[in-house]
């Protein structure tokens, strides 16, 4: 059996959003593990829906020998500063120069990391490893939302993506970097085949539960056989500003049977580009639309443009003054991150109001204020709770110090309040505070596509609202500077 060193370094990078991932929030643990290195990587990671987590378990289970290295992760934000990235980076090659000899890597990445200084992270961070160990099998699993660059193929043996968003596949995923792997230890033709998509679709679209991504998904599967190893497709972050942004097609295994499947798959994506469409509602209207609803379940509104995940501040305050505005009744949004709301909850207590508090808006953008009423503070928690929906299952989530809030105005309108941002994806944030969100009428949740792996069970309907944030649905809105000319910003309309 093989002697296998394993690491990982996360991070999708909105270029366009103001808040850096510094070295810090690498140490942080969220809903995903901190900075962990050797022994601590197994202990942190396991149960987990990881895909370095899948790899170790598939491993295990084959003999080989497991040497961790390092991994770490940080929530989405603007572009990872060069400190930290060179901090992690001598950090893994460090200690994968030590564990030598061994006879492959395997990486947990992302695949859409930007930092201050490099345009792309990965492609450079697998670069370095390529000198330091030229011959040596390295295999990648990597985000759906992976901007994937000739310089990540060129310096990889192969890089295997999700295939779910909402992702529930991560640990799937890493056990199937395993076969890969073998397949490449044994001397077997592992050819490698990549073609960019020719436009950017945007995050609410990528969704694999409905049209056209499910069907494309459905093609891969159907495609992935006959002398092809392993077939993936990336929809791409549209809003990280590189030259690789965008949608990616990879297949490995024979040069025919890899060129024969990639082809066949980037037709279809080419042929599916119409269907990347879908309503964007006001704030206005889909409140007014939610409070005129009567079926069971509540009606989510996904405030796709504050998505912690795909690097919104958390904080934006759209929806919010809407559901005051039109005093809605039974509604509760997740999460406004405000550690400064947050403390003061807790210094003021269970019970009491909190005079002329200003909520939010923090961080932008242009026209996004602080919402300022009286508050109730109608509950508190310290943040830690164990995550139960499909995509965090299990992992220990520290949000900080929390609180519940309601506008003396609108008692009916609840605001769960954090000190770390989270994407709202997972009915235990809710539990922690006492809200059953089964039972309300109205959900707000910051967040683009994760929320409906578990919360579309319990919904009446989804509405995906368009409130000012810092992820922009319309990636022709971003300023982009490193594009390329043949890449439409956006999918063309039938």
């Amino acid at each position: 059996m093989a002697r296998i060193a394993i690491g990982g370094l996360h991070h999708e990078t909105n270029s366009f959003a103001p808040q850096p991932a510094s070295f810090e929030r690498f140490l942080e643990a969220d809903a995903w593990p901190p900075l962990s290195r050797g022994g601590d990587i197994f202990a942190n990671t396991e149960g987990a829906n990881l895909a370095i987590t899948g790899f170790v378990e598939a491993a295990r289970a084959r003999g080989h020998d497991l040497v961790p290295l390092v991994w770490a992760n940080a929530q989405p934000s603007g572009p990872v500063t060069e400190d930290a990235f060179e901090r992690l980076a001598a950090m893994l090659i460090a200690d994968l120069e030590r564990s030598l000899p061994v006879d492959a890597l395997f990486l947990d990445l992302h695949g859409a990391m930007v930092t201050e200084h490099l345009e792309d992270g990965e492609g450079e961070l697998l670069a370095r490893i390529r000198r330091k160990v030229p011959g040596l099998p390295i295999v990648c699993a990597l985000d759906l939302h992976a901007n994937v660059s000739g310089t990540m193929v060129a310096h990889s043996d192969a890089l295997v993506a999700y295939r779910t968003y909402p992702h529930v596949d991560l640990a799937e995923t890493g056990a199937r970097c395993l076969p890969v792997l073998e397949r490449r230890l044994a001397d077997e033709p592992l050819h490698a085949w990549h073609a960019k998509g020719g436009y950017l679709i945007p995050l609410p679209w990528q969704c694999t539960d409905i049209a056209p991504a499910a069907g494309l998904y459905d093609l891969l599967r159907q495609l992935e056989r006959d002398g092809v190893a392993s077939l993936s497709l990336c929809m791409g972050f549209p809003a990280s500003d590189t030259s690789a942004c965008g949608p990616s097609v990879l297949a490995y295994g024979t040069p025919e049977a890899a060129a024969k499947a990639g082809d066949e798959l980037a037709a279809a994506l080419a042929e599916a580009e119409a269907g990347f469409a879908g309503r964007l509602w006001s704030p206005a209207e889909a409140v007014a639309h939610a409070r005129r609803f009567r079926r069971d379940g509540p009606v989510v509104l996904a405030d796709t443009q504050d998505n912690p995940g795909g690097g919104g501040s958390s904080d934006t305050t759209g929806l919010l003054v809407e559901l005051v505005r039109q005093q809605a009744d039974e509604a509760a949004l997740a999460l406004m991150a405000d550690p400064e709301a947050a403390a003061a909850a807790h210094a003021a207590g269970g019970g009491t109001v909190l005079r002329n508090l200003p909520l939010g808006g923090r961080h932008g953008p242009e026209g996004v204020e602080p919402f300022v009423c009286d508050w109730r503070v109608e509950a508190l928690g310290d943040g830690r709770f164990v995550a139960t929906g499909p995509m965090y299952r299990g992992n220990q989530v520290d949000l900080g110090p929390m609180a519940l809030l309601s506008p003396v105005p609108a008692p009916g309108v609840k605001v769960l309040v954090s000190t770390r941002r989270l994407q709202a994806a997972d009915q235990a944030i809710f539990r922690h505070l006492g809200i059953e969100p089964a039972r309300m009428r109205i959900l707000v949740l910051k967040s683009s596509v994760h929320f409906r792996a578990d919360f579309a069970p319990i919904a009446g309907e989804i509405l995906v609202v368009a409130a000012p944030g810092h992820v922009i649905v319309d990636p022709c809105a971003l300023p982009f500077t490193r594009l390329p000319p043949e890449r439409r910003c956006a999918p063309r309309s039938a």
